[in-house]
């Protein structure tokens, strides 16, 4: 009999989020699941990792048929623990993160947890996918997103992910029903960014961090694009921040040292 593939599931919003339920149901079907995930909300973490105090890791029991921990760090943190301490070492065959109650779509995925944890999975070689949601309620309806999330997870499962690679997926919101995939690239957008600022009781002030998204990308094979028009986003991520592309004209430089 052929071995059940071993799936490992994160996320940012914590263990107890509805968006990882549905991950967990979908992944249940495809292979022996191994959950670790923060046992408090992540959200936009980044890669940060813990370093100066100690990590917990406690086994807890939420979902049938299920092995789960919950940990004390960020998102990265779960994978590294997973790596060493759950698998101890043997890689499982699929790691995905999510489902993110909220959009990680083009420059969401420098300070998304939920992507950053996928990318550290594909840096352990392990083939890795981050899945989002264009809703932020607790209350989000993932429904409509496990057929794809399935068909998405078998689909790397078969064909396997180029090294260094992994997929940043989102789901377009409920307002209508979904299209169909789109491949994309990241759209050139971002957060025009503002501060707010308050003063406490103590008439000190603080500030509160608020903003609109602009997208400046008119094509239409972007991920930006996929969404509005009711698509789900599929862009391939790396790692490697390298611009390959600006080292021919750095070595024209002359430093005068």
């Amino acid at each position: 009999m052929s071995k059940k593939p071993r799936i490992l599931v994160v996320n940012d919003d914590g263990i107890t989020a509805p968006g990882i339920k549905a991950l967990i149901e979908v992944a249940k079907e495809l292979g022996d699941v191994t959950v670790v995930a923060p046992d408090s909300p992540q959200s936009g973490m980044g890669h940060a990792i813990t370093i100066g105090k100690p990590l917990r890791l406690d086994k807890v029991n939420l979902y049938e048929g299920v092995e789960m921990y919950k940990c004390s760090g960020t998102p990265v943190d779960c994978v590294k623990l997973a790596v060493n301490k759950v698998f101890k070492g043997q890689k499982p065959d699929l790691c995905i993160s999510g489902i993110n109650h909220g959009l990680n779509n083009s420059i969401n995925v420098i300070y998304s947890g939920t992507m950053s944890a996928a990318v550290e999975g594909a840096i352990e070689s392990i083939p890795s996918i981050g899945f989002s949601l264009d809703d932020y309620t607790w209350d989000a309806n993932f429904e409509d997103c496990k057929k794809y999330i399935k068909e998405i997870c078998l689909q790397v499962m078969k064909n396997g992910l180029q090294q260094g690679t992994l997929l940043n997926v989102n789901f377009p919101n409920n307002s209508q029903p979904i299209k169909g995939i789109k491949i994309c690239r990241q759209a050139n957008a971002k957060w025009a960014e503002d501060f707010e600022e308050r003063q406490d009781p103590y008439k000190r002030n603080y500030y509160w961090l608020t903003g609109v998204f602009q997208n400046n990308d008119k094509g239409e094979d972007s991920d930006v694009w996929a969404l509005n028009n009711h698509y789900v986003s599929v862009v391939p991520v790396q790692f490697d921040m390298t611009a390959h592309h600006a080292i021919s004209s750095l070595n024209q430089w002359t430093f005068d040292v």
